[in-house]
């Protein structure tokens, strides 16, 4: 019942994510808040013109600002969308600039955490039901390592595992972020799909990785770990492993429904020549859980000849059984550490294991980041160096396949990696560099 020209004068006291909010009222709002008048004032205030012929007072600027022909030509919204456009584009030429510098180790942008915080992003996961009811989980915990970044949630408001049918996991980013304060909750945000997980028949259709005392583990691709109550046979956390490889990427330029394409490779002029293979790759490998880092390392020079192709697949040998300068020894007892509100705990041989494979021009090849786990092996040992049971860790994607080989030594109560291979799929080189293998 208020008169519009009274919600103006009100509105006009509005910042703009405040306006946004109260767009968000009605379709009477709406309008009102798409007002060009008080869209151009916020706008110009912001985005000050860089050199001025002469000075005036905040007056005479809105008196000019509220006359001029870019007001009354332009229709009801357009300031407001010149607005955003151009705090988003403010928005990514900070980021651009904090992940131009490269990591020579690692192949990535070395302030991953920096341009994360400028942005203001953070994931969120939606929990839906079979009858399409959704259930929004925000807070979660934040582990970064070299190559990517871990995150925990849990609660104790969980929906029953029976009634969900698919969880997604979204990039959220605000949509005016103010470098001075945290993003809130409830200004305006993009989501961002990165991943949707089908959860009918949990455990049957996803990978068990481990159990403890009061949860059981449960991987899906990509990078996704459900821990389940033992005797409930409930959701206790929720866990994701996200390579920085692309991460700003798909949280940030998907929509809420599709998700973010990775652009196809532009190979290089190189003497790539399927009767030679592949040369200089560089790995660098990180094995790890929460604060525990059990091997960070960086292995050069890689190379796969005609007589590593099989089966579909190039061989890249990183540690070999045979040369046993190369076995690398695990720090710490492995195992994936979680908690909740109430409770944590420890799964014994598992783990997170970061792989960032670059070619031979330093580009990022094969990225991945996934929880995997440790199998006591049938075979016994033949190297004379090591008695002991034998491990192995295997993973498999669409791309490739990693293959570890363990050793347990019960003097020292530690592991050795006494084998490392990583098979690359034919498929994936011939899109890499338009060739044939």
């Amino acid at each position: 019942s208020m008169p519009s020209e009274m919600l103006m004068k009100i509105f006009s006291y509005l910042d703009a994510v405040s306006l946004l909010c109260v767009g968000c009222v009605n379709k009477h709002f709406y309008h009102l808040a798409n007002d060009n008048g008080i869209w151009l004032r916020i706008y110009s205030s912001c985005f000050r013109p860089k050199r001025t012929i002469w000075k005036m007072t905040s007056e005479q600027t809105e008196t000019v600002f509220l006359g001029c022909a870019a007001l009354h030509d332009r229709k009801p919204g357009y300031w407001k969308k010149e607005y955003i456009f151009k705090q988003i584009a403010a928005l990514k030429t900070r980021v651009m600039r904090l992940v131009k510098p490269v990591d020579p180790y690692t192949g990535l942008p070395c302030k991953n955490k920096e341009a994360i915080k400028a942005s203001g992003l953070s994931w969120i996961i939606v929990l839906k039901e079979k009858n399409g009811k959704e259930h929004i989980m925000e807070k979660a915990n934040l582990s970064f390592k070299d190559t990517s970044v871990t995150i925990l949630w849990y609660s104790t408001n969980w929906p029953c595992l029976d009634i969900l049918s698919t969880l997604k996991l979204f990039g959220v980013t605000p949509l005016l972020p103010d470098q001075s304060r945290d993003p809130s909750k409830n200004g305006p945000r993009r989501r961002s799909l990165i991943a949707e997980y089908h959860l009918a028949n949990l455990t049957e259709s996803s990978v068990a990785l481990g159990v403890d005392k009061l949860v059981q583990l449960f991987s899906l691709n990509p990078g996704l770990l459900v821990g389940l109550w033992k005797e409930k046979n409930e959701i206790a956390f929720v866990m994701a492993s996200l390579h920085y490889h692309q991460l700003l990427e798909r949280s940030t330029l998907g929509s809420a429904t599709v998700q973010y394409a990775l652009p196809p490779n532009k190979p290089i002029l190189d003497d790539v020549d399927p009767e030679y293979g592949l040369h200089d790759y560089s790995l660098h490998l990180d094995m790890h859980s929460g604060s525990c880092t059990y091997l960070c390392g960086t292995f050069k020079s890689l190379f796969c000849r005609k007589g590593d192709i099989a089966n579909g697949y190039l061989r890249l040998t990183v540690v070999s059984l045979k040369d046993n300068t190369k076995h690398l020894p695990l720090t710490g007892t492995l195992g994936l550490s979680w908690e909740t509100e109430a409770f944590k705990g420890n799964v014994k041989d598992c783990y997170v294991m970061d792989v960032t494979l670059l070619d031979e021009a330093g580009k990022p090849f094969w990225c991945f980041s996934a929880p995997v786990y440790m199998e006591l092996s049938s075979k016994a040992s033949s190297l004379y160096d090591y008695m002991g049971h034998i491990y192995t860790t295997d993973y498999t994607d669409s791309e490739g396949k990693v293959c570890v080989e363990l050793v347990w030594l019960e003097e020292t109560k530690e592991y050795f990696i006494v084998n490392l291979v990583l098979y690359i799929s034919t498929r994936k080189v011939n899109n890499w560099y338009g060739t044939n293998y």
